[in-house]
């Protein structure tokens, strides 16, 4: 079972960083359409624990996804300063912050389905659940852009900093290109901790 003194550290960095990325964002509409999903993760999180708690690894995660949409939320994903200085020193064209946001995209929510599938016993393959998940994640990634793309029809140029393209004619295919290769990696490197730790808890 995952600590509570571990949660209430987690919930207060969480509401830290929240109230850090609301103080004079770069955009206020793009910052609450950044933190939107955190802010939704955190209440489904609250009204879940209590008869699905995760285990400490995957709470770990969630967070730092926050984390990564909260900062993201602040500056926009364009803007993001250790990444403008990455930009320069490599000589790079753009800021690619936003593709640290798509790798946790495939590497947080491939965990979080992994651990739902194990625990509700979905599949009796690891193959076929391990296939299923990434096919999910690769899914959602492809919503979310999708969801991108509905929120510039609907808003016009007041958009552009949540897209977050800077003319990259490619942004939206490595989007998903990097959420698979994030959803792969976790699942490469957590999958042997993943299963230790869930299996102390209640096959819910």
């Amino acid at each position: 079972m995952t600590s509570k003194p571990l949660l209430v550290g987690y919930s207060l960095i969480f509401a830290l960083v929240l109230i850090w990325s609301a103080i004079n964002p770069f955009d206020r509409f793009t910052w609450f359409l950044e933190v939107l999903p955190a802010i939704i993760g955190f209440v489904l999180l609250a009204t879940t624990i209590k008869h699905f708690p995760f285990t400490p690894l995957l709470y770990s995660l969630i967070l730092i996804h926050c984390v990564i949409l909260m900062v993201g939320g602040h500056y926009t994903y364009a803007e993001v300063p250790l990444f403008d200085w990455i930009r320069d020193a490599t000589g790079g064209n753009r800021n690619n912050y936003d593709k640290l946001g798509h790798l946790a995209q495939g590497f947080i929510p491939v965990m979080i389905a992994r651990e739902i599938t194990i625990r509700r016993q979905v599949f009796n393959s690891s193959a076929w659940r391990n296939f299923f998940i990434v096919c999910f994640c690769l899914a959602f990634s492809a919503f979310y852009e999708l969801m991108e793309w509905g929120v510039a029809l609907a808003t016009g140029e007041g958009a552009e900093a949540f897209l977050g393209t800077q003319g990259y004619e490619w942004d939206t295919q490595s989007d998903m290109g990097y959420a698979l290769l994030g959803a792969v990696m976790a699942l490469i490197t957590l999958s042997r901790l993943h299963d230790r730790q869930s299996a102390r808890l209640p096959s819910a």
